[in-house]
C-alpha cells in the first residue's frame, strides 16, 4: 500500500519574508549595494509587526545578503548570496517535507503492522477452532513442470474420483482461483489447494506427478 501524502510546510513569518525579500533581491527588482525600505514601511507592506520585520532582517545579514547600519538603513550586499539562499530554503522545505511525511508513514506503518497482527491471531485462533471441529483440512500441492494433469480440466481428471479429496482452489501466480468449476484447466506452476484426511495427501501427490494420461 502505498500513502501519498500533499502537505503544505508552514516556516515561520519572519523566514518567509526573508525569503521574499532575497526573491526580489536575486531577480534585482532590490539593487546591490542600494538601500531597502525601513522596517515600519516593511512591516506595513507585509501586514506584520516590526519586530517581524527585524527579525527577517537580521536572518539575511546572517547569510550575508544584506547589512542593517545603525540609524542608516539596510544595504542590499549581494544578489548571488541571495539567490543561494533561495535555493537552500527550498531545498530545506521540501527536505522537512519529506521528513514530516516519513514519520507520518512509520506512524501509519506501525498502526497497520498491529492491525496484521491482530488479524493473524484471529486467524489463527479460527484455524486453531477449525481444526478441532473438522477432520478434513486443507493442503496445498504444486503441479510439477512435468505433470500429466497440465492442460486438462477438472471434469477430465475425475480429481475426486481418483484422489478422493476436494480441490477448493487454484493458487496462479498471484491470483487465487476459489471453487474452481468443472472446466478449470490446470497449468504449469499452478498449486492446488485441496481438503481431504491426511490419507488424500500422499494419493494426491502421486496423481498430479503419475496421472493416467487418459483418466477414466
Amino acid at each position: 500500500m502505498v500513502f501519498i501524502m500533499k502537505e503544505k510546510i508552514s516556516p515561520p513569518v519572519y523566514s518567509q519574508i526573508a525569503l521574499d525579500i532575497a526573491l526580489r533581491i536575486s531577480r534585482e527588482e532590490l539593487k546591490e549595494n542600494t538601500k531597502i525600505y525601513g522596517r515600519s514601511v516593511m512591516s506595513s507592506e507585509y501586514g506584520v509587526s516590526p519586530e517581524t520585520i527585524r527579525r527577517a532582517l537580521k536572518l539575511l545579514e546572517d547569510m550575508g545578503i544584506v547589512e542593517v547600519r545603525k540609524n542608516s538603513g539596510v544595504v542590499i550586499l549581494s544578489v548571488e548570496k541571495a539567490k543561494d539562499f533561495a535555493q537552500r530554503f527550498s531545498e530545506q522545505n521540501d527536505t522537512r517535507l519529506i521528513e514530516r511525511n516519513l514519520r507520518k508513514l512509520l506512524e501509519q506503518q506501525h498502526s497497520l503492522n498491529e492491525q496484521i497482527s491482530e488479524m493473524v491471531s484471529h486467524l489463527v485462533r479460527t484455524n486453531d477452532k477449525f481444526s478441532k471441529s473438522n477432520p478434513f483440512q486443507n493442503y496445498e500441492i504444486d503441479i510439477p513442470a512435468d505433470s500429466p494433469l497440465i492442460g486438462k480440466s477438472l471434469m477430465d481428471l475425475m480429481f475426486w474420483h481418483k484422489t478422493g479429496a476436494t480441490i477448493i482452489a487454484i493458487r496462479r501466480k498471484d491470483k487465487v482461483i476459489l471453487s474452481p468449476g468443472p472446466y478449470a484447466v490446470l497449468l504449469e506452476e499452478d498449486t492446488i489447494i485441496f481438503v481431504g484426511d491426511i490419507s488424500t495427501i500422499e494419493t494426491v501427490s502421486s496423481y498430479v506427478s503419475k496421472a493416467e494420461q487418459s483418466p477414466e
